[in-house]
């Protein structure tokens, strides 16, 4: 809702702009009539609305064409002022004023407009009459008010229904060509809600069902409000779903506040999971536990725009039919809240998050994690969501080793059509019992690290190809210019191990290289087999870089995080245990 109203009269000369404003003020009619007011502001605490109005006069013998314009864009409210007694100040409106005005605006971005026949005391009749097609012509038009500035008549009402035209406007919640609004119902007392469904269900066919409103009933009911005048019962509603006066989200419900210090990531919590999970049920229509294109538009159609782009189906797993599975589907989410913690609070505003769980923000869909030098030091981390970075060479089979993450192979042709692979993957990976998702991100070769927080993530995965002298090098460059001395672990990975192997043009061999600075010995990959061990290596590295090179790449550091695990669970019975017996 707007602070405050500029309300700005013209109108013909002698139509009695001035004259309205001081009766307002002086509460009389004024017997000296200057050629223009001065600029008046009403305090709020005096206004209907409660919010300071100022009014502004306008003479066309006083002000210039270029004072006038600016005048008409600083305004809120236009009130054009004619005479009730001389039909060609009424021919004006239509030929001159409302042009004037409005003439270059697109719908929807129009100045509201009210109609002002002054000297209603020197007329036995209404004007309306010859109104009406002028009200039916322009839709910014919102009412028409016959006063008369000497006997006082209807003058404060002007003034309450120039702000009301501001405050709760008619323009963006009804379209008299198709008598349609958009807003959301008004909670009523249970009384209340019983009267208003019997006026739905005496004015129309199928308007109340099952005891409650259709959408049909709740537009007749909402068209009904707005065409007896009742905007502001509309517009508390709008305003308490974080509608602004263009009927556009604001940013204050779209992007609640969220702190994440440095060091912390974000992820979607069980709430967040639930509420996402509910609505791709909602949405699988046909009930095939996936969401076909046609159905995920229909998810989306809240959304101004598509949140999603084709690279979706290549970076989450889908189905034979190139369908977004539930799974993929919490993927993706995944992925958004890590990445962009600020974007996946707007996605989940614009699917009502807060309104629908009756939650103060989206904020409490999401967790912001312990900063990872408390994870260091403790030796153990309660976050879900991995980052790992896949660096190498071009041609070294980066995209290939991504995708093989899904379960695809590019030998076969992925169908989607638009060819673009996204630059990251995501997926889940099961780490002590526990399921956790892994994202790999595949860094463009051409783009150099300029800083130490570009090389950040929680491992390194460095791939080199077998089948190419020159590729090690590579690999051991970015290593020991950003990983060496990072704390960030690392693991090689030996791609295209289906091809003769060459040896690498390095001062050693990769496996001398890895033993020398304690990583694990490099990882064989090929396209065209299944490693899903590769993957389950990286989110252990990444769950647990506290633990040197050395001790990872042995058999002894995956039995003792195994046996740990496995300890954990038994401590954890036999605690159990010994409560219950002393009890």
């Amino acid at each position: 809702m707007k602070r405050d109203v500029r309300i700005l009269l013209l109108g013909e000369p002698k139509v009695g702009k001035t004259s309205l404003i001081m009766s307002l003020v002086g509460e009389e009619f004024p017997e000296q009539v200057p050629l223009r007011a001065e600029e008046i502001t009403i305090p709020a605490d005096v206004t209907p609305e409660k919010v300071p109005t100022h009014i502004v006069d306008y003479s066309e013998s006083e002000q210039t064409d270029e004072a006038l314009r600016e005048e008409i864009v600083k305004a809120n409210v236009v009130c054009v002022v004619y005479d009730v007694t001389q039909e060609d100040t009424i021919d004006k409106i239509k030929t001159k004023w409302i042009p004037l005005v409005n003439g270059g605006a697109e719908k929807g971005s129009k100045i509201p407009i009210i109609l002002v026949g002054n000297k209603s005391d020197l007329r036995s009749g209404s004007s309306m009459e010859t109104i009406l097609p002028i009200m039916n012509q322009f839709s910014e038009i919102e009412t028409c008010v016959e006063c008369s500035a000497k006997n006082l008549k209807n003058i404060s009402e002007l003034f309450y229904y120039a702000q009301k035209a501001v405050l709760h406007p008619t323009a963006p919640l009804y379209d008299p060509e198709n008598k349609q609004k958009l807003c959301f119902g008004n909670p009523l007392a249970p009384q209340a809600l019983e009267d208003v469904k019997t006026v739905v269900w005496k004015n129309t066919s199928n308007g109340v069902q099952d005891n409650g409103l259709t959408l049909d009933g709740f537009l007749f009911l909402n068209t009904l409000f707005i065409q007896r005048g009742r905007h502001e019962t509309t517009w508390t509603i709008l305003r308490k779903f974080g509608y602004d006066d263009t009927l556009e989200l604001t940013d204050d419900y779209l992007y609640p506040p969220l702190r994440v210090p440095v060091g912390c990531t974000t992820e979607l919590n069980h709430l967040g999971y639930q509420f996402l999970q509910r609505l791709f049920e909602k949405y699988d229509e046909d009930k095939d536990s996936a969401l076909s294109p046609a159905e995920l538009k229909s998810l989306f159609s809240v959304f101004p725009y598509m949140p999603w782009g084709a690279d979706v189906y290549t970076a989450v797993p889908t189905t034979d039919q190139n369908y977004i599975p539930l799974h993929g589907y919490l993927c993706q989410w995944t992925l958004s809240a890590y990445l962009d913690i600020h974007r996946c609070l707007e996605y989940l505003g614009y699917l009502g998050h807060p309104i629908l769980t009756e939650q103060d923000s989206q904020t409490s869909a999401i967790t912001v994690t312990r900063e990872k030098t408390l994870d260091l030091e403790k030796g153990q981390t309660q976050r879900s969501v991995f980052l790992c970075k896949v660096i190498g060479p071009r041609g070294t089979g980066k995209t290939a080793f991504l995708q093989a993450f899904l379960g695809r192979s590019l030998t076969v042709r992925h169908l989607d059509s638009s060819g673009v692979f996204s630059l990251y993957t995501i997926n889940t990976v099961t780490v002590a019992n526990q399921e956790k998702y892994l994202i790999l991100y595949e860094v463009d070769v051409e783009m150099e690290f300029l800083k130490a927080a570009d090389a950040a993530c929680d491992v390194a995965c460095l791939m080199y190809d077998v089948s190419d002298p020159n590729s090690f090098n590579y690999c051991a460059s970015i290593y020991k210019e950003h990983y060496m001395d990072s704390g960030i672990p690392c693991v090689l990975v030996a791609c295209k191990c289906d091809l003769p192997e060459v040896k690498q043009h390095h001062g050693m061999s990769p496996s001398e290289f890895c033993y020398k600075h304690r990583l694990p010995a490099p990882q064989p990959f090929s396209s065209l087999h299944t490693h899903s061990h590769i993957y389950s290596k990286l989110a252990w590295a990444a769950m647990y870089p506290h633990l040197n090179g050395s001790d990872m790449s042995s058999t002894s550091f995956w039995l003792r995080v195994t046996l740990g695990a496995a300890m954990a669970t038994v401590l954890g019975y036999a605690l159990y245990r010994a409560i219950s017996r002393n009890k």
